[in-house]
């Protein structure tokens, strides 16, 4: 029987665009963008911001230094949301009212900046924050450990007192659905911006039927 379902954010819960982080990125004069900007584990600072080894204004003066000039939170800020093509409003309402006899949670490798704008009023249109919808959100940036690390795993099923076997994770990233499954959690792995909604319908019927 399944208890818990875990999501990942960007691909899952947000529809991503890496090119247009990318063209923000560059347009402020930060070098080296292509490379560190994976679609699932970053490098460089951007993976030290993401992992916690840098603050945002230890990441913000470092950004600034390699591009040549100040810049400020609110113009990477606005970068970074170029990876946030669209923030998929229709999950979180199937969330609320078709997921509601689970416990939610979130697991994502992110940063401060958008840590922030999910905490804001800005978020959903109906002004609901992402710690809403879910009992508790692990974020890689303030656990200081990125997926598909196995110890942010076992501190997830630690901390959210879940037992893997009743435990659904959905990933957009190949590598973390993969470890997830070491600890034999279910999983799915769904395409960037996928609507995901029947086919976990169907593998909760599935996992559920199994007892």
């Amino acid at each position: 029987m399944i208890r818990n379902i875990v999501l990942d954010l960007g691909g899952v819960l947000f529809t991503l665009d890496r090119e247009e982080a990318l063209r923000r990125f560059s347009a402020l004069g930060v070098p080296d963008v292509e490379k560190m900007l994976d679609p699932y584990l970053q490098s460089g600072y951007f993976l030290q911001v993401e992992d916690g080894r840098m603050t945002e204004p230890e990441f913000r003066a470092a950004l600034s230094r390699s591009a040549g000039r100040e810049l400020s939170y609110e113009e990477i800020a606005h970068a970074y949301f170029g990876f946030l093509r669209e923030v998929d409003a229709y999950k979180f309402d199937f969330v609320d009212e078709e997921l509601s006899d689970y416990r939610i949670f979130i697991l994502s490798n992110t940063n401060p900046y958008v840590m922030d704008f999910c905490e804001s009023d800005r978020f959903l249109p109906n002004g609901r924050t992402l710690s809403s919808y879910c009992v508790k959100k692990f974020a890689s940036c303030e656990m200081g450990m990125v997926k598909p690390d196995r110890r942010i795993f076992e501190t997830m099923l630690r901390e959210g007192d879940m037992k893997p076997e009743e435990t659904l994770f959905l990933d957009d990233g190949p590598a973390n659905v993969a470890m997830a499954a070491e600890f034999g959690i279910h999983t799915y792995c769904p395409k960037n911006g996928e609507d995901w909604r029947e086919p976990v319908r169907k593998l909760l019927a599935e996992l559920n039927a199994r007892g």
